[in-house]
């Protein structure tokens, strides 16, 4: 069987090792990029990369510019990595459709568990189909569609939106939504999912009313009649 492919790009040669070592030991095949313009050239060489772990702080182009180049032709999942844990880089790194954001230092089991999560995620080819108040999910096409209009979701407001569909007039924690759509313990507080739902509420335009907060708990889809 063919291995999945992981760029990792970090200017700290001792940082790719590290990552390298571990993602090589769960059998990914990984290949290194020491800066930006060297990471933006590979990805577009390569056509078959899966998914970028990708440092900020890097010469040339960092880890944002690398970011924003991407993304205007992939929805590749990305997995930022950062030195630092200022609120604004974070909310910067969903703006630009980051996937995951870690501040280092960090566990190198935990984030081959994250990327493992990930890649199990957006690889479902389950043929699913949800429509519900004028929403359709193409869940093998990974497509959202509202009114008939396609709207552009990243890879996780997309997941987002199809839990919510799936429990529809459920009351969700945060802690829920966290264990079920990042498939991960989070020992942090609400930002993540805040900021991902104001964004996804957004892109849906009126619809986006369908996603109530519950105060003090969490979100509840529900489509009025």
């Amino acid at each position: 069987m063919e291995r999945v492919k992981i760029l990792v790009v970090d200017d700290e040669s001792r940082m790719r090792k590290l990552v390298k070592d571990f993602l090589v030991k769960s059998n990914f095949e990984v290949l290194e990029a020491e800066n930006g313009e060297e990471a933006v050239d590979m990805f577009f060489a390569q056509k078959d990369i899966a998914l970028l772990i990708l440092d900020v702080m890097m010469p040339k182009m960092d880890g944002w510019q690398v970011c924003r180049e991407i993304r205007q032709y992939s929805k590749v999942p990305i997995i930022m990595l950062t030195a630092k844990s200022d609120e604004r880089d974070e909310l910067l790194g969903f703006e630009l459709g980051v996937d995951e954001y870690i501040s280092k230092p960090f566990s190198p089991k935990i984030l081959v568990a994250r990327v493992e999560a990930i890649l199990r995620r957006t690889n479902q080819q389950e043929e699913v189909s949800l429509e519900i108040g004028g929403i359709v999910i193409d869940k093998t096409a990974h497509q959202v569609k509202i009114d008939g209009q396609s709207i552009d979701l990243s890879v996780k407001e997309f997941e987002l939106l199809s839990y919510f569909v799936e429990n529809k007039g459920v009351a969700l924690s945060r802690e829920k939504i966290l264990n079920n759509v990042w498939n991960y313990d989070y020992f942090g507080d609400a930002r993540t999912i805040d900021t991902h739902v104001k964004k996804l509420r957004s892109k849906m335009g009126e619809k986006g009313e369908y996603i109530k907060t519950i105060w003090g708990m969490g979100y509840k889809f529900e489509v009025q009649a």
